[in-house]
């Protein structure tokens, strides 16, 4: 976003030794540390970290593996679309939908990432990291990540205490099946792909997110803004009622996920630029924030709360922010 005030000190890290003496000496000094990869899914606090930062560089990439299962691991500093191209040339499906996410691989299981009907959560095997509560390197299977719908022990009730090293995720050497999600769906039959390869699935997918979303090189946002709502589903029968076409999933246990950006695009707020705030919407996907000339990170933060509000107002449903605002 451009936003938010500086660290006091920042490092780079290349291996898990690395992480274990940054950590070390930022408790000798009592400062708080952190760890952060791309940085594409965070926003900064205007005051600034008073501790230090860990960059997470540390490299590899290894599949391994005969016949249709292949073992996964990569380095959590490894750039994360570079994971999934390697993968894909190889001919291994699992994360091919997962292309041109911005950031590093050691993200990808805080938040659960997912796109167009893949997660994270899916193909994952275990987690490598470092415990700063018991004061070693550990590996956490997939199964006591705490996985939820962008959601993991990571980011809710862990929040700070691993600083992830690598990942071990399981591929399969198949080509890929329908049914696909919505959008990627019709793309692939506007293009005549009635037996996509996993090539050809991530090209679908750069494609249909190069022609909706801005490049963060370029301009300044972190992609999706907020989570796609989840709500009971008397409630999403209620909004049907009053809006026949609006995108929704059913979900176990009587709920119902909507779609974050059909819900601001209806309130009038897709491509907008707020002159007092800066800020803005994307005019291809009313989900992404951009940040026009804002000064601050409380600039940012107002503007999405009138977001929040306006949606609030008309569907009365509560939006939640999907960027991790640091410290």
């Amino acid at each position: 976003m451009r936003l938010g005030g500086p660290a006091a000190y920042l490092a780079h890290v290349y291996s898990p030794s690395d992480v274990e003496e940054g950590i070390a000496w930022a408790e000798a000094r009592n400062l708080p540390v952190i760890m952060v990869g791309g940085g594409s899914n965070i926003i900064w606090r205007d005051e600034g970290f008073p501790g230090l930062v860990l960059v997470n560089r540390i490299p590899g990439y290894d599949l391994a593996g005969e016949g249709d299962q292949v073992i996964l691991t990569v380095g959590a500093g490894e750039a994360w679309d570079s994971v999934v191209a390697r993968s894909v040339a190889a001919g291994a499906a699992g994360i091919e939908r997962l292309s041109l996410i911005p950031g590093t691989a050691g993200a990808t299981p805080v938040q659960n990432v997912g796109a167009y009907g893949q997660e994270i959560a899916d193909v994952l095997v275990s987690v490598e990291a470092f415990d700063r509560r018991a004061g070693r390197f550990v590996r956490i299977p997939a199964a006591e990540c705490g996985f939820g719908y962008r959601r993991s022990r990571f980011n809710q009730a862990d929040r700070g205490r691993f600083f992830i090293t690598a990942l071990t995720l399981r591929l399969v050497r198949e080509q890929p099946k329908p049914p696909f999600y919505p959008s990627l769906g019709r793309y692939l039959e506007e293009q005549g792909l009635t037996r996509p390869t996993v090539q050809q699935v991530r090209d679908a997918v750069i494609a249909i997110r190069r022609a909706r979303l801005p490049d963060p090189a370029c301009v300044a946002n972190c992609g999706s803004f907020f989570r796609n709502p989840i709500v009971p589903a008397r409630q999403a029968a209620e909004l049907l009622r009053r809006y026949p076409d609006m995108p929704h999933w059913p979900l176990p246990g009587d709920r119902v996920k909507l779609a974050a950006g059909w819900l601001i695009d209806q309130a009038g707020l897709r491509g907008v630029s707020d002159p007092e705030t800066g800020m803005g919407t994307w005019p291809a996907q009313a989900l992404v924030l951009v940040n026009h000339r804002a000064g601050s990170t409380a600039d940012l933060l107002r503007f999405k709360e009138k977001v929040q509000e306006e949606v609030l107002r008309r569907f009365g449903v509560a939006l939640e922010q999907e960027p991790e605002l640091l410290p």
